[in-house]
């Protein structure tokens, strides 16, 4: 089926007579015919839905359709976009251990990474996602377990080349762990050019009504664990009873273990509500990426030509050096986040933003309605000046989520903020 089609039959499937829609299990627990049947469950030895702290039927449904549109074998749910990084990272990263990531990552990923991970003995180094391979490679160390990094990265809207660092992290034998958030799976697969596991903020496009937190992992089933790097999913699980993710679930271990052990000790698993509503946004997502993509190319191209912005993000204008790698990637388009910096620093981007009225001025992105942030003083407060530069970020940066209104709205809602700095 074509990616239209998956978003909407994809994970739930009625049988005769059954609800057409997706059914909300709103419930905790679930019952059996036998107590044998249920230590078989605890023994990963029987399929079903023991407790959903760690997996419920709607949510089953929807983790389903994610792993269809990804091309993975498996996905997981999360309660947020954070907690899917996380946990991405957690299920082969213990003490001692050590990754790497491209420096223009979410400003609240390089938080995590750089400063909540080291309190759990896990160390990361940022690169430039843009340097050669063999500048790259020099941040890997005998300990390091994977290489991350964004398909369109939050807020520099900077392409990843996906096939560069997939070669560097199979080089040096870890996987290569992508954030698709941006891109979605309607724009990009980057299983497809070489990803290991995919991650996704749900919040955003494929919710796209702002009306619930959520993230989800995806796994490939095409990275060979067993290559001595990885122990705790080549060697017997003693919470388990003794299984061994690589021997008893194949090309699924990765994500089972993040399900049977990371989720089940840590919970952050959303509810039936709350997955029946992120089923909603994805089965209009491929029609509503097409209209966010068109609306930015416009508004993007009507940024490039103001006097009083020095620079626009955006990939698909002639002009960005990541024209060449949008064209390989995405070539259907680049998302309808766009960044773009007003000169004069701070006070002038501030100054613009507060001029606009239909824009939201949101902590928030990839809405259907369109929004505007200043990354500097909101999502990436936390970081220093030399972080701030290493994502792209100046004090006159805003980052402007073309929403799915009629595009000559927009545009006439962004001539009222460059009338107000004149």
């Amino acid at each position: 089926m074509h990616i239209e089609t998956k978003c909407l039959h994809e994970g739930y499937k009625p049988g005769n007579g059954e609800p057409k829609a997706l059914p909300i299990y709103q419930s905790t627990t679930y019952t059996y015919d036998s107590t044998e049947h249920i230590g078989q469950l605890f023994d990963l030895s029987a399929d079903g839905h023991m407790y959903s702290r760690i997996s419920n039927p709607t949510v089953a449904a929807v983790e389903q359709k994610i792993a269809a549109l990804e091309g993975g074998v498996g996905a997981l749910c999360t309660t947020s976009g954070q907690a899917a990084s996380l946990l991405a990272v957690l299920n082969i990263c213990t003490a001692g251990d050590h990754f790497v990531a491209a420096s223009t990552i979410y400003g609240g990923t390089v938080n995590l990474f750089a400063v909540t991970l080291k309190k759990f003995g896990i160390e990361c180094t940022f690169v430039d996602a843009d340097a050669q391979e063999e500048e790259i490679e020099k941040a890997f160390r005998p300990n390091t377990k994977a290489l991350f990094g964004e398909t369109i990265a939050n807020p520099a809207i900077a392409v990843l080349d996906l096939e560069k660092f997939a070669r560097t992290a199979h080089r040096n034998g870890v996987p290569f762990l992508v954030d698709n958030t941006f891109a979605t799976p309607v724009l990009c697969r980057p299983i497809e050019w070489g990803a290991d596991i995919v991650v996704h903020s749900t919040t955003k496009y494929m919710d796209g009504h702002a009306i619930q937190v959520g993230g989800v992992i995806v796994d490939s089933g095409n990275f060979n664990w067993e290559n001595g790097k990885f122990g705790e999913l080549c060697t017997p699980d003693e919470s388990y009873h003794g299984v061994t993710y690589t021997r008893d679930f194949g090309r699924a271990a990765y994500i089972t273990k993040a399900r049977v052990q990371l989720m089940r000790d840590f919970g952050m698993y959303p509810s039936a509500q709350d997955a029946f509503l992120l089923n909603l946004g994805l089965e209009t997502l491929a029609v509503r990426m097409e209209r966010y993509c068109r609306n930015a190319e416009q508004a993007a191209a009507f940024l490039a030509r103001q006097p009083e912005v020095e620079f626009v993000n955006y990939p698909a204008l002639s002009g960005s050096p990541y024209a060449a790698a949008a064209k390989k990637y995405l070539p259907d388009g680049c998302s309808g986040v766009i960044s773009f910096s007003i000169r004069g620093g701070r006070e002038v981007a501030v100054k613009f933003m507060d001029s606009l009225s239909l824009a939201n001025k949101v902590v928030h992105v990839a809405d259907i309605c369109t929004c505007v942030l200043h990354p500097a003083s909101s999502t990436h407060r936390q970081l220093t000046d030399e972080q701030l530069v290493a994502a792209g970020i100046t004090p006159g940066l805003i980052r402007l989520s073309v929403g799915l209104e009629h595009i000559d709205d927009i545009l006439d809602d962004l001539k009222k903020g460059f009338a107000a700095i004149r």
